[in-house]
């Protein structure tokens, strides 16, 4: 941020309900063509989740991070940015009353470290490259102490993540080019361990322990080309991406993208109408655990299988109307169908969600919102959606 030369700083507190405290101070220093900067916060809440029963049990938590920054401009077209940062949470799993009667104590924490390095050149002013590269660790955990009922659970999960972003725009006349590719890379690792205390919360033919340990790269690659394209009252956004990716499956994805709208200057509307397909990969948190061979054994209900990428056609027609220069009233209708829908389940009784898919979904809605910024005190909005999904059998 260029907040001129020198030294500038802030300095945020606060607190709330639920015993709640938040923190937070910032300072930059600038000097020739360097920035550099630091950050720092931290809150604590004893309502951290959403509570199991009103009572709210055991759910304290506490957050912080702190992050560097320095930014150096090389030449009048070369700019160079790198950041360090660091962040933590510890908090607690609400307690079911009979688990809380039990003296049940379930923690869980989440740390994570961040390196990220930018670097942005002017080619010429119709032409700009961006590249940006980062590396990730992340670990998280979760605690049961011995009174835990109806199972004792442990987890150590963890990961490092590389990734890398590189684009050109460029400005052409009517048109607006944007072209680029991404490479992340994810080496994964799992660790779970469990314990039933009470064999009366679970069917006879669960085993009363269970453990797993796995590790397996997550390889995601991608191209992508788009113009937003002028054209008088005419504006077309189109592109083209192309997605691989390499965990329990391996596919490829071909996501074509079109956009239309049109102004209609003397009555200050537009109408509009968009066509997406898009490739979801599944969510890698206990991705290995829920795939598995070995958790078949937990149930003779269980049915493993991969979890597949989403692949869906989203549309959506619509238009905006503006009323005396000041009120603005925008309504849209959309429809979505999805294959491999994704979601969460549970895994035994425990805090550890894991991912799964529907078959299919089918998702149709219409929204409208109206604004009025002129008094810039009120602005409106309703939507309505409605969602029919199958489920895999």
């Amino acid at each position: 941020h260029d907040l001129g030369a020198g030294f500038h700083g802030k300095v945020v507190l606060g607190g709330g309900s639920y015993d709640s405290a938040q923190g937070f101070a910032s300072g930059q220093y600038q000097w020739g063509k360097n920035t550099f900067g630091v950050t720092a916060s931290g809150d604590m809440t004893d309502h951290y989740l959403n509570p199991v029963v009103p009572q709210n049990f055991t759910n304290k938590g506490t957050t912080g991070d702190f992050s560097v920054r320095y930014e150096r401009d090389l030449t009048d077209r070369d700019r160079i940015s790198l950041s360090v940062r660091h962040e933590l949470s510890r908090y607690e799993i609400p307690n079911e009353i009979i688990q809380q009667e039990a003296g049940q104590l379930q923690n869980g924490d989440n740390f994570e470290t961040i390196g990220i390095v930018s670097y942005q050149h002017i080619f010429n002013p119709d032409v700009i490259g961006d590249f940006r590269g980062m590396v990730r660790d992340n670990a998280n955990d979760l605690y049961s102490n011995p009174l835990s009922t109806p199972v004792i659970a442990f987890q150590h999960n963890y990961f490092r993540e590389g990734y890398f972003k590189g684009t050109v725009a460029v400005h052409k006349k009517r048109h607006e080019i944007k072209a680029g590719i991404e490479s992340d890379n994810t080496f994964l690792h799992e660790k779970f361990n469990s314990l039933i205390t009470d064999p009366d919360d679970f069917d006879p033919d669960t085993p009363p322990t269970y453990a797993f340990t796995g590790n397996r790269p997550d390889l995601e690659q991608s191209a992508f080309i788009q113009d937003d394209i002028r054209l008088g009252k005419w504006t077309v956004s189109a592109g083209l991406r192309w997605d691989h990716y390499q965990l329990l499956v391996n596919q490829n994805a071909v996501s074509p993208r079109l956009g239309v709208g049109y102004y209609i200057p003397s009555l200050d509307l537009v109408f509009h109408a968009t066509y997406d397909r898009i490739f979801q990969t599944p969510s890698n948190e206990n991705l290995l655990i829920s795939s598995s061979p070995s958790i078949v054994s937990l149930s003779d209900e269980v049915l493993r299988l991969p979890v597949k990428p989403s692949h869906g056609n989203y549309y959506e027609l619509g238009f905006s109307k503006g009323f005396f220069g000041h009120v603005r009233f925008d309504a849209n209708g959309y429809s979505r169908r999805v294959d491999n829908f994704a979601d969460d389940d549970q895994l035994l009784s425990t805090a550890v969600s894991f991912p799964i898919a529907f078959d299919k979904a089918y998702i149709y809605g219409v929204e409208g919102k109206l604004e009025i910024p002129y008094w810039n005190r009120f602005s409106g909005f309703v939507s309505y959606s409605y969602m029919v999904a199958s489920a895999r059998s």
